[in-house]
């Protein structure tokens, strides 16, 4: 297919209105500066670098000349500059994709993912990373990552935090990735520019083998995201939201799609394929009766 190169496309063209949400109500939180300073001093960027440059193997246009240009590829579409690293992570009998480096950005799939999707599903699945970059989550998203172990050295240490990981932190932390997911699914779409190709990369996501997606099954997975697109989260109370996000590795594919499935309905994503800029995303938000003050729950919570 002919795909179209969105030069000098914005993450803020295409934000989801409940990522700035989650952002600007986890900020809010009383101490968590003070969190993410300390975060910081651990230098988590060189260790998950370190990690992963361990486990991993770089891939380049010598060693995987073919998945090495797919992902050339994604950068291009939607304007990712500089290329960031690509590695290659060992199967773990499921596709998984993951980011890395706030200051250096490297971007992991497995080997599962590599022999798992088509050209164009890999697409969607480096467009999603790189989405991530775009949007600069990526501080916060790795925190979240190392988060369950890191937060019980914290807790445990004498740097004055007390227990501040296992308080409302955590949960906002949690709460804000898996909207943050909502925003990258989106850049997946623009990069990949096929609808049928985002609905099969999220179905492969959720675990369902190539064998098994046909188009009764994309048909029946579009119609239960549909169907579960009738969920208002902002209308859902907060313990229900708390104990929801609080396992941030879970692919959500089911809510991804149905969040994906309004975006295309809303016209916004043909509109940035045409090279019109839709209004921001909050204004639409508003507009169909949200209140920012229903994320506010995630103030309510006391740092010690």
């Amino acid at each position: 297919m002919n795909r179209k190169h969105l030069t000098g496309l914005t993450a803020q063209a295409y934000e989801h209105p409940f990522d700035r949400q989650a952002l600007i109500s986890m900020e809010k939180i009383p101490g968590v500066s003070l969190f993410f300073k300390k975060i910081n001093e651990y230098g988590i960027d060189r260790l998950l670098r370190f990690k992963f440059g361990a486990i991993c193997m770089r891939v380049n246009s010598r060693n995987f000349p073919e998945l090495y240009q797919t992902f050339l590829e994604a950068c291009k579409t939607i304007d990712v500059s500089p290329v960031p690293e690509l590695y290659l992570l060992h199967g773990t009998g499921y596709i998984k994709t993951l980011i890395i480096g706030a200051n250096n950005p490297m971007i992991i799939l497995n080997i599962d993912a590599m022999k798992g999707l088509s050209p164009e599903e890999l697409l969607y699945a480096f467009g999603h990373e790189l989405g991530h970059i775009k949007s600069r989550h990526l501080l916060y998203h790795q925190t979240a990552m190392i988060l369950p172990g890191l937060g019980k050295v914290i807790a445990n240490s004498t740097l004055g935090l007390g227990g501040l990981a296992t308080n409302g932190i955590e949960f906002a932390l949690y709460q804000w990735v898996m909207m943050a997911k909502l925003t990258s699914d989106r850049a997946a779409l623009l990069t990949c520019q096929d609808i049928d190709v985002a609905y099969r990369s999220l179905m492969k996501l959720a675990g369902l083998p190539e064998e098994y997606i046909n188009p009764i099954t994309i048909e029946e997975f579009i119609e239960q995201a549909r169907d579960f697109g009738s969920y208002n989260l902002d209308s859902l109370d907060k313990f229900t939201k708390m104990f929801s996000f609080m396992e941030p590795n879970h692919p959500w594919t089911t809510l991804r799609a149905a969040e994906l499935l309004k975006w295309i309905e809303s016209e916004e994503y043909q509109a940035l394929l045409a090279g019109n800029t839709p209004q921001p995303q909050l204004e639409v938000v508003q507009e169909s009766g949200a209140s920012s003050g229903d994320w506010d729950f995630l103030e309510s919570w006391e740092v010690n």
